[in-house]
């Protein structure tokens, strides 16, 4: 199934794609509240995916509205985490030009992203003030759909609801300051996370899977562009498998945290200068950014204007 959320005019509701159709699960599942995201949806008892999809398989009457009608938003508005992991190879060691710490290879390493700045699919993602150098970064994502602590990694796709695209928007001149001093990324990452265009439950998603990891092609377009062509999503070093254990060891994850794969190899704009595309740079404001993944779907935004410059803020090179 592909869950979703969705505004016809009167808010965010949870919804579920059916024949081009999205269909109100609220009304479906005959629950009181209005579930406004697919988190909501995964906050509920009684295994809450089954109950959809049993009510569609009962052909259960709920209203639905054709998807070209509707303005889809992210899956889940506001996660309770966004942890972002790092595990490709090619993107960690920008193509073979640094050799990566032996702890890259033994651990699954994340940060924490902001929960406050999700943006959905068409959405505007507004240009940061402080960057001149504004990369997208072609990733995978997760939503987890049960709460649990201590999970081995053969368990974890038990505690996965499904699976979206992720566009981690970073300020790459802000995070080099970061950085420089054994911090971050932080604000390099602070301004947007985009998230879509829905959630494919992990069942639907079952044929990409092998050794715990999705096998799916990953395309980038920029204004039309093609800039990644063939990203191959199966090749993370470490696997989903691995990213639940390690988020959850010592700590816990609940209904609606989102987990990112890290930047699928080829997947960013310095690789894309690197391979030789013509018309790659870092982005600027009016960029339409499309990221593409066999399986899932597209997920497309455009960037708004750059607003309140202080060139006092930026990211100083040395002279």
């Amino acid at each position: 199934m592909k869950l979703l959320t969705y505004d016809s005019g009167s808010g965010p509701r949870c919804g579920v794609l059916s024949d081009n159709l999205v269909v109100d699960v609220s009304a479906l599942l005959g629950v009181d509240q209005t579930l406004i995201d697919v988190r909501a949806l995964l906050e509920l008892p009684d295994a809450p995916i089954d109950r959809v999809r049993d009510a569609l398989a009962n052909d259960i009457a709920a209203p639905a509205v054709p998807l070209p009608m509707v303005r889809l938003r992210a899956p889940v508005l506001q996660p309770p985490t966004v942890r972002d992991f790092f595990s490709f190879e090619g993107h960690a060691s920008g193509q073979g030009a640094r050799t990566l710490h032996e702890a890259w290879y033994r651990l699954p390493i994340f940060y924490f992203s902001n929960t406050l700045r999700i943006f959905g699919p068409e959405d505007e993602v507004p240009f940061p003030s402080a960057t001149n150098q504004l990369d997208f970064e072609m990733e995978l994502g997760c939503v987890i759909g049960r709460e649990g602590s201590d999970i081995a990694a053969a368990d974890a796709l038990d505690y996965i609801a499904g699976f979206c695209i992720f566009n981690d928007f970073s300020a790459r001149d802000l995070q080099f300051d970061e950085m420089a001093v054994g911090l971050g990324p932080a604000k390099g990452k602070d301004s947007a996370t985009c998230l879509g265009p829905w959630l494919v439950t992990t069942d639907e998603m079952e044929p990409y899977l092998r050794d715990g990891r999705l096998n799916v092609k990953c395309t980038v377009r920029v204004n039309g562009d093609v800039w990644l062509d063939g990203g191959d999503g199966g090749a993370a070093h470490h696997s989903w498998g691995d990213f639940v254990e390690r988020a959850s060891r010592d700590s816990r994850i609940v209904p609606g945290d989102v987990l990112g794969s890290g930047t699928v190899s080829g997947g960013s704009i310095p690789e894309a200068i690197a391979r030789g595309i013509e018309s790659a740079r870092y982005l600027q404001p009016g960029d339409v950014v499309e990221l593409e993944v066999e399986g899932i779907g597209k997920l497309r935004n455009t960037l708004g204007p750059q607003k309140n410059v202080d060139p006092a803020y930026r990211y100083q090179p040395k002279a």
